[in-house]
């Protein structure tokens, strides 16, 4: 599913209210030494949802909006990761989330005339999926559970469960043979 918002509307005034906010917790929370329970603090007044007391989150922590991204139980966020999240970004329970990984739910449009107008598409981080360094997610794109995503890949398609994918674009290299739940 694909969402519009256009430059100029009373919804990107709204957006732009929020970024104000936002920019300002995000500076707060990024130039200061914080222990978990502060970061998750801040971290939620950004996605104005709770963080789960089991999440770790290191600095510095990246979003260009924050009150569209979702980040379930025991989930680990290293640092300089960047959430693009005004489309929606979906992390799922006990997800590993690499250094410096960046995930875009947000496209600018191709013709010319409307490039500033952006089209939205959700992105879904199943769960105990681990994105390793360096990787890129687009916009539109699920990560299946327990799926594994090779440092530096750039993820274009959906990843199917169990699957381990690398390369730029990325692909499917190996399947994952599970030896039970996980903890």
């Amino acid at each position: 599913m694909t969402a519009k918002v256009n430059l100029g509307t009373a919804a990107y005034d709204e957006i732009e209210e929020i970024n104000a906010i936002n920019q300002k917790l995000l500076q707060q929370l990024n130039a200061q030494t914080l222990n978990q329970t502060e970061i998750k603090e801040i971290v939620s007044q950004i996605t104005n949802e709770h963080i789960d007391e089991t999440t770790e989150i290191r600095l510095p922590f990246r979003t260009d909006f924050g009150r569209n991204l979702h980040i379930g139980k025991y989930v680990f966020i290293n640092s300089g990761s960047m959430f693009t999240d005004l489309g929606g970004i979906y992390i799922g329970d006990h997800a590993l989330i690499g250094p410096n990984v960046t995930i875009a739910s947000v496209n600018h449009r191709i013709e010319p005339e409307d490039r500033r107008n952006l089209d939205l598409q959700p992105v879904y981080i199943h769960d105990n999926a681990w994105l390793s360094a360096n990787v890129t997610v687009t916009p539109g794109v699920s990560i299946g559970e327990n799926a594994i995503v090779g440092a530096g890949a750039v993820v274009t398609h959906n990843v199917p469960a169990n699957t381990i994918v690398a390369g730029v674009p990325a692909r499917i290299i190996k399947t994952i043979e599970s030896k039970g739940e996980h903890k």
